[in-house]
């Protein structure tokens, strides 16, 4: 992880004292006083780099501090996954704890081992790997994936996470009645794609475990272009393992292309994987079935349409902290309208 800010005051979201406290009990290994460095980036959770007087660091991720979506920024279930997985030899972060009690730090939070590495958010951090390293990283991006697709639910505790079955057509009725709680300017759009999606949802195959924002930039990665850790679980449940194949999908975009679902998107570079690409890997990888994917891709641009709709309505509120920058907001605008035109492009192709 990367691009902390350095404080030597607490930054809002961190109750010092409290937090050190539960440090002395739960991280037997801490030396205070500890310092809090809040990340740049991230758009919903909050995360900090916990430092000690060994320059030891640890993660501590919590809500955001104002506007909570409901069924948003569960620290138990993502501490829980990260839990069931980190055993399996998938590459998460070592957790370290769970703290459930909002008096100590004013809502739960969870503390998870500092995983070193690069996090891929930009061009300019992806123009710093040469072109063999993004087409390994494409790769290992996808093998990651068809790991965790490739987990029985039951055999790694996560027998409970969610229910398995209709997972699309709830995660439609789930983000449209986000869009609707988010109280910003009306989409009618949005209801136009769900109900043309929501009339044509596939049978679902594979039931596994879903993480529900797969994509480089919740990724920590070597300098070899292996994935070293899985971040950002928050979404992750029980479901159509495909939606994370469209997610992927959705934020990869290709050189020269003029929407793009982030701002300066890193997989814009040359050597990167095309999303053809991807698919095939994946395909080849998993063993599965990718023939109904324009669905799933008509899914995930319009998911991600509502995601960002309510991250502008929590930008608006101020609940990402007084470091979160707010010169952005207009350009969640623009990026909507393309994720909403995408998936009027994909569904349109979904007999």
């Amino acid at each position: 992880m990367s691009h902390a800010i350095s404080t030597a005051v607490a930054p809002e979201g961190i109750d010092d004292d409290a937090v050190t406290a539960w440090f002395a009990v739960h991280v037997g290994a801490a030396h205070p006083p500890l310092t809090f460095s809040l990340l740049e980036a991230g758009h919903s959770n909050m995360t900090f780099v916990v430092t000690d007087t060994r320059r030891r660091r640890w993660v501590l991720r919590r809500p955001p501090l104002h506007t909570v979506l409901a069924t948003a920024h569960d620290m138990g279930r993502e501490h829980r996954a990260i839990a069931a997985l980190h055993p399996e030899g998938f590459p998460v972060p070592r957790p370290l704890g769970l703290c459930t009690d909002p008096e100590v730090n004013g809502a739960p939070f969870y503390v998870m081992d500092y995983v070193d590495g690069l996090v891929v958010r930009d061009a300019g951090a992806a123009a710093a790997l040469p072109q063999h390293t993004r087409r390994a990283l494409s790769r290992s991006l996808v093998e990651v994936l068809a790991q965790l697709h490739s987990f029985d639910p039951d055999a790694v505790g996560l027998a409970d996470h969610g229910r398995r079955e209709g997972y699309v057509a709830r995660q439609l009725r789930r983000w449209l009645r986000q869009v609707a709680d988010a109280g910003t300017v009306e989409h009618p759009e949005i209801r136009d794609v769900h109900d043309h999606l929501a009339a044509r949802v596939p049978e679902q195959g594979t039931t596994g475990i879903v993480h529900g924002d797969y994509r480089l930039d919740n990724c920590i990665v070597g300098g070899d272009g292996q994935v070293r850790a899985v971040l950002d679980w928050e979404l992750c449940t029980l479901g159509d393992v495909l939606a994370d194949v469209a997610i992927l999908l959705t934020y990869w975009s290709e050189p020269g292309e003029e929407s793009q679902a982030l701002d300066d998107a890193p997989t814009a570079a040359e050597g990167f994987y095309s999303r053809a690409e991807l698919l095939e890997a994946y395909a080849e990888a998993s063993g599965r079935s990718l023939e109904r994917i324009d669905f799933y891709l008509a899914w995930g641009a319009w998911r991600l349409a509502c995601i960002l709709i309510g991250v502008q309505a929590r930008y608006l509120a101020g609940a990402m902290g007084d470091k979160a920058p707010l010169e952005g907001i207009e350009s969640f605008a623009g990026r909507i309208d393309g994720l909403v035109a995408r998936a009027q492009h994909h569904a349109a192709r979904v007999p």
